[in-house]
């Protein structure tokens, strides 16, 4: 891949800058990359002077970033980090990101973190405040319901469908009830032109792997009994889960509420729609 000039420019500098570093600025990371004993934030305005300010990321790009990408991978997608911590040797990469929510001229600024394991693969993530890690799950946008069905993945709140710790068909509420008919409708509409469709659950972190496990099988299991209740064909529909993996967001040790609160992202459902002739 062929740098352009100005990306070399902010290269050069990033990596003079990396020379010089001192090391990590979050205390003992694992060597999992999956925390740190003690996470260290620098100051925003500590930021290097091309990123002063902070920058506006791509979200769609933004989005993209999850576990097991190598550093150049993350500087394709949100660029390089805009502090002095170093490129290639640390272990920890900061950011400084503004965003727009809707059309409102208010920006909200947001520190981004991540950690990597001893191969410099990312594997754990972080936001301060926490309340931005909500930059990394799309909004539900409403649309048509073939651009819907079209767009081939939806992700549910597993909050808004069941209560926290609960998986039953009989413990899902009613506003989730509302939301499952509402997707049941829009998937009997298109069940000609669906090949399959997947329900994938998931889970926080808490808990241990074999009963994250199970409740994120139960989670998926009531999903897909419900929507086959309400007329879609149960040979087109399996379901999954996947526990605690593929976690959205990580968050730093905490009290337990604020805890729970922060790992939401995590606990989800997700819908896969294959289309014919897609």
């Amino acid at each position: 891949m062929k740098l352009s000039s100005a990306s070399k420019a902010v290269f050069l500098a990033l990596l003079a800058m990396g020379l010089s570093a001192c090391g990590n600025l979050s205390r003992e990371v694992a060597k999992d990359g999956s925390n740190a004993q003690q996470l260290v934030w620098p100051k925003p305005e500590d930021v290097t002077p091309i990123h002063r300010g902070g920058t506006f990321p791509e979200l769609a790009a933004l989005r993209q970033v999850h576990t097991g990408l190598n550093k150049q991978q993350i500087s394709n997608l949100i660029g390089w980090p805009h502090f002095q911590e170093g490129v290639w040797g640390v272990r920890e990469w900061n950011y400084v990101f503004n965003f727009r929510d809707g059309d409102s001229d208010r920006v909200t600024v947001c520190q981004f973190k991540i950690l990597f394991d001893e191969d410099k693969l990312a594997r754990s993530f972080y936001w301060m405040p926490d309340s931005c890690a909500r930059y990394m799950t799309p909004e539900p946008m409403p649309a048509p319901v073939a651009a819907k069905v079209a767009e081939h993945d939806t992700s549910l709140s597993a909050d808004a469908l069941f209560a926290f710790d609960r998986s039953s068909i009989a413990d899902i509420t009613d506003g989730g009830r509302a939301r499952l008919d509402q997707l049941a409708s829009e998937l009997v509409a298109e069940k000609d032109r669906i090949a399959h469709i997947e329900v994938v659950g998931y889970t926080d972190r808490l808990g241990s792997d074999a009963y994250n496990q199970a409740l994120s099988q139960r989670r998926a299991d009531s999903v897909r009994q419900y929507l086959v209740a309400d007329g879609v064909p149960a040979d087109s529909i399996a379901a999954e889960g996947r526990g605690k993996s593929d976690a959205i967001v990580q968050c730093a040790e905490q009290a337990r509420k604020a805890l729970i609160a922060c790992l939401a992202p995590n606990r989800r459902v997700v819908l896969r729609v294959e289309m014919h002739g897609e």
